[in-house]
């Protein structure tokens, strides 16, 4: 069976942090709350829920991370660059024969909106899946390796029973990646294409 490979997408393909800076810097002034949005930024991965309850009473945190997605396009998407070998990495996975997708916790359809605009195209995007969930996706299309950047990818993973591939790119240190259950601990996607060539014919 041809291999089948699942990217996180924030801090794993792309560097949402600006973006996300500036979203957030807009909904605190359009809310009147503040927000630390550097603060925000250097935890990403979790569902967008669990950042907003540190700045909105609760009851008010569905109604605020509605207003958050909807204006999230105008604002984030063209701030919003690719990691550092990110379309290598995809690219890899095509050239062994394999498909590529993209298991995020983020909104599906800004997730999307990022890939398009940065002419990114994995094989299927799957979002509003956060760490243990993620299983589902990775499950349903036979997904062997997960590749991410927090540890709540590894727990998905390993849920999965897919090899854990983490790369240190976003707020999770190599060590608690390692720490976290994590097959294989990468610097960023660059190391990526060497080490699915490797693995390839091991697997094989």
């Amino acid at each position: 069976m041809a291999l089948t490979v699942g990217f996180d997408l924030d801090m794993t393909l792309i560097d949402s942090r600006p973006g996300i800076r500036a979203c957030y810097q807009a909904l605190s002034e359009r809310t009147g709350t503040y927000i630390d949005a550097d603060l925000a930024v250097t935890r990403l991965g979790p569902p967008l829920a669990e950042e907003l309850v540190n700045w909105f009473p609760a009851e008010e945190v569905a109604a605020v991370a509605d207003l958050y997605r909807a204006m999230y396009p105008a604002i984030a998407i063209t701030a919003t660059p690719a990691m550092t070998g990110a379309r290598e990495a995809i690219a890899a996975v095509r050239e062994a024969g394999g498909r590529a997708i993209v298991v995020t916790a983020k909104y599906e359809p800004n997730a999307k909106l990022h890939l398009a605009h940065l002419r990114i195209e994995p094989d299927a995007v799957i979002g509003d899946l956060w760490a243990e969930q993620k299983a589902q996706a990775l499950r349903e299309h036979d997904a062997g390796v997960y590749v991410g950047d927090h540890v709540g990818d590894v727990r998905g993973a390993r849920t999965a029973g897919a090899l854990a591939v983490a790369v240190a790119t976003g707020p999770c240190s190599a060590a608690e990646l390692r720490a976290a259950g994590a097959d294989v601990v990468l610097t960023d996607l660059t190391e990526f294409p060497r080490w699915l060539s490797d693995y390839r014919p091991a697997r094989a």
